[in-house]
């Protein structure tokens, strides 16, 4: 009796397992950010450049800060100011002189060249990795918010933009109630500063 037992727990035990990993979601891969086909690709970001059957030529590359990657045959390659369609066909292009059709495919791995900064009185000032699309509430949101301390109303953006610094007054108050005008978006490298 008691082998029969454990016969049977030993065939319905595992069932149970994959029958929960079924039902379990799936995990989201922290590693990979969700980013649009038009990111444009920056120093200090992270890509990962596959040649279909060329694993010596395939790779995980750190944009260096002059915007090239480093590739075996081909040298330095422009990555900054490019999607990653586009970095992907002038690798392509640049290959057909060694290999027949190469298939390439760049992925975004880490996004390191998109930051805004917080200064003042937010919970978590310093630097934050900016997000496709962030407004200037979504920042503040990502720092913790206001400091009780925080003077709203003298909240300002500063901005370089042409080689000229900006300082963008922003209405805290009217942004919260919905005013769209009031919400910004941000530019990378864009300083918030809550007095």
């Amino acid at each position: 009796m008691k082998r029969e037992s454990l016969l049977a727990a030993a065939v319905l035990i595992p069932a149970l397992f994959c029958h929960a990993q079924d039902k379990m979601p799936a995990a989201k891969d922290a590693a990979r950010p969700v980013v649009p086909d038009s990111y444009i690709i920056g120093a200090s970001d992270n890509i990962s450049v596959t040649v279909f059957k060329e694993p010596t030529l395939s790779s995980s590359l750190l944009v260096r800060p002059d915007g090239m990657i480093s590739m075996p045959l081909l040298g330095d390659v422009k990555a900054a100011g490019k999607t990653t369609l586009e970095l992907a066909n002038e690798i392509t292009v640049k290959l057909k002189k060694y290999i027949q059709d190469p298939n390439v495919t760049v992925v975004l791995g880490q996004v390191n060249s998109k930051k805004i900064y917080l200064l003042g009185e937010v919970s978590k000032p310093g630097p934050v990795e900016m997000t496709p699309g962030m407004t200037f509430l979504q920042a503040i949101a990502t720092a913790g918010g206001l400091t009780p301390f925080a003077n709203s109303k003298k909240i300002y953006i500063l901005r370089v933009d042409g080689g000229k610094e900006q300082k963008i007054p922003m209405q805290y108050k009217r942004a919260l109630k919905g005013d769209i005008s009031r919400n910004l978006d941000l530019n990378p490298g864009d300083t918030i500063v809550v007095p």
